[in-house]
């Protein structure tokens, strides 16, 4: 893989370690990222596990995006922190939802955004939250096509 590894198109590579059961190695070209289950599930808890790489991702991008958007405005954004949590839940009890049936993923999101910023700053730096591209692309339909290959190093 090539320093290109963050651009879109391409390569993420997920691999088991053969040290344990779940654990795998993330290369992404430049960096090396562990993912695994946590003991109780039969894991050995070297890393977060797939659902919590999700939430970082996300919960990344969103704090990202907004100081980037805070700086380019001039804002005194002094920190951000972003606080993700994934659950699964009733269909019936999301009154939004398309979905009437069955059980929905939700992910909570809590933004803390420090510094002497007026109303209208916050209230347009939640706007923005709900805007970075991770967001945008886990709202938006998804076509992975899956394919199984024969193992290459």
């Amino acid at each position: 893989m090539t320093a290109a590894a963050t651009k879109a198109g391409a390569t993420v590579r997920v691999a088991e370690t053969g040290g344990h059961n779940y654990t795998n190695t993330i290369h992404d070209g430049r960096h090396e990222l562990l993912a695994d289950e946590p003991e109780d599930a039969g894991g050995a808890d070297r890393g977060p596990t797939p659902y919590e790489l999700l939430l970082a991702a996300l919960g990344a991008c969103t704090s990202i995006t907004l100081r980037m958007y805070a700086d380019r405005k001039g804002w005194p954004l002094e920190r951000v922190a972003v606080d993700l949590r994934h659950e699964k839940i009733h269909a019936e009890d999301c009154a939004h939802c398309e979905t009437r049936e069955g059980y929905i993923d939700r992910i909570r999101i809590e933004v803390t955004a420090d510094g002497p910023l007026d109303d209208g700053q916050r209230e347009r730096l939640l706007e923005i939250a709900r805007k970075c591209p991770v967001h945008r692309t886990l709202e938006n339909e998804i076509d992975m096509p899956t394919s199984l290959k024969e193992w290459s190093a």
